[in-house]
């Protein structure tokens, strides 16, 4: 017995015993499936597909869906800090559990970030992705919000129209970021970085085409290039010559080029914010 012939099974979802039992499996076949792996009891009378990630199988034994943050992160959205577990729970539910024992009581220790909030998903194991977001932008400070937007919308996860929606359900007090997304940014770091310079004053293009050379990341003054590194797409040697070439080839053209690292521009930022403020100030050192 595995889980796609079973009918009416669907991987997304949760299902009672009866539900499991409404399929024609049987007691005994329903045991096989528990014992391997094929179904997942994550709590009294609520089943999983193997194949549900752990961060599922996790809020479901606490008693709610994946939410927030925890469920960006699961679709690949971008998320600037992942930790904590993000459940929503509807408002009347009680006797929520540790979401490593359905023993255990839920405790304020156990890294769990509870949202209690109606969610009209039906047997969905995970909060609808419109309403994950708006959940992450209120829970996020605001540059992390909109770089979660951003991802959204580059990754395909949500279009312009998914994007209104996500705005509806945020209150007057957010729709000030709304103007601030950009469907271009192709990493989390690129928008903080955005973010960060524009808030200090800096004018800047995203994702530019520079001849001879490509896109670079952003653009600041016409002539201050920021590329905005991740270890995931610029590690290896390889990829580092690559880099170390259109440097090169961006400085044969008048351009200064900054290649801050993802890790400096979440933890430091004002480093960044700082050396772009620097060159400003010292042209003449670059030309004479």
């Amino acid at each position: 017995m595995t889980s796609p012939s079973i009918p009416g099974f669907a991987p997304g979802h949760t299902l009672t015993f009866a539900d499991v039992r409404a399929t024609g499996a049987t007691r005994a076949e329903v045991r096989s499936a528990l014992a391997e792996g094929v179904l997942v009891r994550a709590r009294r009378n609520v089943y999983l597909d193997g194949s549900a990630p752990q961060a599922v199988r996790e809020a479901q034994r606490v008693g709610g869906r994946l939410d927030c943050v925890s469920a960006i992160a699961e679709a690949g959205i971008f998320v600037l800090d992942k930790n904590g577990l993000h459940v929503q729970v509807e408002p009347e539910r009680s006797r929520l559990r540790s979401p490593h024992s359905r023993g255990t009581r839920l405790s304020a220790t156990q890294g769990v970030v509870v949202h209690w909030r109606a969610c009209a998903a039906g047997s969905l194991h995970t909060v609808p992705i419109v309403e994950a977001l708006a959940a992450a932008v209120r829970c996020q400070p605001p540059r992390a919000a909109i770089a979660t937007l951003d991802s959204a919308l580059f990754t395909g996860a949500i279009d312009a129209d998914g994007l209104a929606e996500v705005f509806e359900l945020l209150s007057a007090r957010y729709q000030v970021l709304r103007p601030l997304t950009d469907a271009r940014a192709e990493a989390g770091s690129e928008t903080i970085a955005r973010l960060l310079l524009r808030g200090n004053g800096f004018d800047v293009r995203v994702q530019v085409q520079i001849d001879g050379v490509g896109r670079v990341d952003l653009l600041v003054d016409d002539w201050i290039v920021v590329e905005c590194d991740s270890r995931a797409h610029h590690g290896g040697w390889e990829a580092q010559e690559r880099d170390r070439v259109r440097d090169l080839r961006l400085a044969e053209r008048g351009y200064v080029v900054l290649r801050p690292s993802a890790r400096l521009i979440f933890s430091e930022p004002e480093i960044l914010a700082r050396a772009v403020a620097g060159l400003r100030q010292h042209p003449a050192r670059l030309s004479g």
